[in-house]
C-alpha cells in the first residue's frame, strides 16, 4: 500500500486511534492522559513576580488533546482537573485544588483540548507547519481563559494579569509548539511505516 493510500485511509483519525479499539484501551488512554499532565505540572519553574510557574502542564495537555482526540482528549483533561479539586497533589508544584490564581489555565486546557483534538482529527498534526498552527491556537485558547482568571482571583489589572500570566510564557510555548512540530508529524511517519 503506498503512503498515499495510508495516509487517505488513515483521514478522521487520531493516533490513539491506531491502537486497536475497546473500551478498555479508551479508559487506559484517558487516565494515561490525567497522569501524563498530572507528571508534566510538576516540571515547574518559578517565574518571578508572577503567581503561575513555567511548567510542562500545557504542552501535556496539549499532546493528550491532540493524540486522543476531542472527546477523549476532554475527558482525559476533565479527570486531571476533577481529581485535583478532589485533593490529588499534582496541579503545578504539588497543589491541588480551585483556590489558586492559576487554576484558569486548568479549565483553559480543557477548551484548548476539544479545538485542538478537533483539528487532530481533521489532520493537522501530519505537518510540522500545521502542528505548529493547532499548538499555537491551543495555547491561545488557554490564556485566553487563563489570563482574565488569574486578574479575577488576584485583582490585578488587565494589563499586569498580561505581563504576569502571559508574557513571560511565550518563549517556552515557541519551544513546545517547536518540540511538538517535530514530534507528532514524526510520528504518523513511523506509523505510516508499518
Amino acid at each position: 500500500m503506498s503512503t498515499a493510500t495510508v495516509t487517505s485511509a488513515r483521514s478522521g483519525q487520531v493516533l490513539a486511534d491506531l491502537v486497536p479499539a475497546s473500551r478498555v484501551r479508551d479508559a487506559a488512554l484517558v487516565l494515561g492522559g490525567a497522569a501524563l499532565t498530572g507528571l508534566a505540572a510538576q516540571i515547574a519553574v518559578p517565574v518571578p513576580g508572577s503567581p503561575v510557574p513555567v511548567t510542562g502542564q500545557t504542552f501535556a495537555a496539549l499532546l493528550v488533546g491532540t493524540t486522543l482526540g476531542a472527546r477523549r482528549g476532554f475527558v482525559s483533561l476533565a479527570v486531571y482537573a476533577l481529581a485535583g479539586m478532589a485533593g490529588v497533589p499534582w496541579f503545578a508544584e504539588g497543589t491541588s485544588g480551585m483556590g489558586m490564581p492559576s487554576f484558569g489555565y486548568i479549565l483553559g486546557m480543557l477548551l484548548a483540548s476539544v479545538v485542538v483534538g478537533a483539528l487532530a482529527r481533521r489532520g493537522a498534526d501530519r505537518s510540522a507547519w500545521r502542528t505548529a498552527g493547532t499548538m499555537v491556537l491551543g495555547s491561545a485558547i488557554i490564556y485566553a481563559v487563563g489570563v482574565p482568571y488569574l486578574a479575577l482571583a488576584t485583582g490585578m489589572s488587565a494589563s499586569a494579569a498580561i505581563a504576569a500570566g502571559l508574557t513571560p510564557f511565550l518563549i517556552g510555548d515557541a519551544l513546545k509548539a517547536a518540540l511538538a512540530m517535530g514530534l507528532l508529524p514524526t510520528a504518523w511517519k513511523l506509523a505510516d511505516k508499518r
